[in-house]
């Protein structure tokens, strides 16, 4: 039986384990969170921070410790029962109903909300909220229609509107630009001042510096650090978190393009809600080169994308590879025409949950030898090629027949990202790579791209992370409501000028 915890914090998690067939998740872990702070909670992509914030809110059940709210014991065995206690999450992988609006989405499950709900006056408190937290989204818009980053809105504005006192936010920036993340910073900073408490799990250290009061790192399961935030530094913690040193500023050589590979002339598309995505977009991305796609989320990264790997009809223009146009030609087709994509949605569009690691990791190269042979798959062959992957990539998995819903978030993505890699040769389509990785999986994400930029691949990095764009990118093309607002080389772009491009402020195209 564990010790009594100290009463002074709101909350206590006392000698947490959580097992999973082959794995231990967490073991023996503590946490406290005090009224009024935030409390930053790092590891290594499958270091156990989800699992354990899962328990807190009663999507698993530890197998031992108590968790202890106000001094009380309590016992969490639904996210109802999370929710009566005044502890919400928002999850890294989504939990909305894509059919349904983000209203609908917001009161469902409310108990407090009659048969035949007054969707006006819900309607009016959500934009009020969204408002007050800068936090736009249209409440009537469905889900299916909306971005990932607005997507992420919803989700914070559910916990909002339904008035958590603890707030566990698992990656919850990973989708935001810089100016959301502050504005984030801004909820949570007005949270604390009511005393309200938050848990933020995170891969970015200069937000567990900005917004955290407290830092706990998990290694493989178990704690192994507990620092006042004001007492360590991004170094300190990177080194924590993966044991070893970590590069936050990549040394690249310089880029040596060749011959023009991708070109878009005049190409517009419409989005989900019939309006206009992409107005007129025209680019060139050359072989040994990194074109950065910046912008505000919402603003035709995510078109942009789709019709380059032939997911969504263009209306007008041309979409050029080797200068042969595949505008409107079937995803299969821009496969075979050698392009790669690395989708925003990797749980909906990037991965199959119920299939295991090593059929994943086929999914691109089943068609052909050494995988098949005359039409039939070669299992022994897929095994082996899926543990060369996950030696290579360093996919943390119990076997290559572990299915892949059951890895965390950044394995799942770089499950991902060995399939597309080694499946590219011409083009690869590259959006928010990097998000949900840890520092050390984040700096080995960038190197392979640029590993691909250096091999001749023509590389589109679509990311609404500056600084990513700045390390990795070559040159820089800002997008504002589907249209070009200038093409700047990453060496010089000024951040605040980006900024006023992200905004709709229209620059000289210096770059071709």
């Amino acid at each position: 039986m564990t010790n009594q915890p100290e009463p002074q914090a709101i909350l206590q998690m006392r000698g947490i384990t959580k097992r999973f067939p082959g794995v231990i998740a967490n073991e023996q872990v503590d946490v406290d969170l005090f009224p009024g702070e935030v409390l930053a909670l790092l590891g290594e992509n499958g270091a156990g921070k989800s699992t354990l914030m899962n328990v807190l809110a009663g999507m698993y059940r530890q197998d031992e410790g108590e968790i202890y709210l106000r001094g009380e014991q309590v016992a969490i065995n639904s996210p109802r029962d999370a929710a009566a206690l005044g502890i919400g999450m928002v999850h890294q992988n989504f939990m909305l109903v894509p059919t349904m609006t983000v209203a609908e989405n917001i009161i469902l499950g409310l108990t407090e909300v009659p048969f035949v709900p007054d969707m006006q006056a819900v309607t009016a408190r959500i934009k009020a909220l969204a408002n007050r937290y800068n936090l736009q989204v249209d409440p009537h818009a469905y889900i299916w229609q909306l971005s990932v980053g607005e997507q992420q809105r919803v989700e914070i504005l559910k916990l909002i509107y339904r008035g958590a006192e603890i707030l566990i936010l698992d990656e919850p920036t990973a989708v935001l630009t810089p100016q959301e993340s502050r504005e984030l910073a801004a909820v949570l900073k007005l949270m604390t001042a009511e005393g309200k408490s938050a848990i933020f799990i995170t891969h970015k250290m200069e937000e567990v510096i900005a917004f955290s009061d407290w830092v706990r790192v998990l290694q493989n399961g178990r704690l192994v650090a507990v620092k006042r935030t004001a007492e360590t530094n991004p170094q300190e913690l990177a080194r924590l978190m993966v044991g070893r040193e970590v590069l936050f500023r990549l040394e690249k050589q310089l880029a040596v393009p060749g011959p023009v590979v991708l070109e878009l002339c005049d190409v517009h598309t419409r989005n989900d809600k019939g309006l206009p995505g992409l107005q007129g977009l025209s680019l060139q991305v050359r072989a040994g080169e990194i074109l950065g796609i910046a912008g505000v989320a919402g603003n035709g990264q995510r078109q942009l994308a789709e019709v380059i790997t032939g997911l969504r009809k263009a209306t007008q223009g041309q979409m050029l590879i080797h200068a042969q146009d595949y505008a409107n030609r079937s995803p299969l087709d821009l496969i075979r025409a050698g392009v790669s994509h690395i989708p925003a949605d990797r749980i909906g569009m990037g991965a199959v949950g119920n299939m295991d690691v090593a059929d994943n990791l086929a999914m691109k190269g089943y068609r052909k030898s050494p995988l098949s042979h005359l039409g039939m798959l070669q299992p022994q062959r897929i095994q082996e090629f899926a543990r060369k992957m996950i030696a290579a990539f360093r996919i943390a998995t119990p076997s290559p027949a572990t299915r892949v819903k059951f890895l965390s978030g950044g394995n799942i993505q770089k499950t991902i990202l060995a399939r597309e890699i080694d499946a590219c040769r011409d083009v690869l389509v590259a959006v928010y790579p990097s998000r949900g990785l840890d520092v050390g999986a984040t700096e080995a994400v960038r190197k392979l791209l640029l590993e691909q930029r250096d091999k001749g691949v023509a590389v589109l990095l679509v990311s609404e992370d500056l600084e990513e764009l700045l390390s990795v990118a070559d040159n820089i093309l800002v997008l504002s409501e589907g249209r070009a607002m200038g093409c700047v080389p990453a060496a010089t772009a000024d951040i605040n000028a980006l900024g006023l491009m992200m905004a709709g402020v229209s620059q000289p195209l210096t770059v071709n």
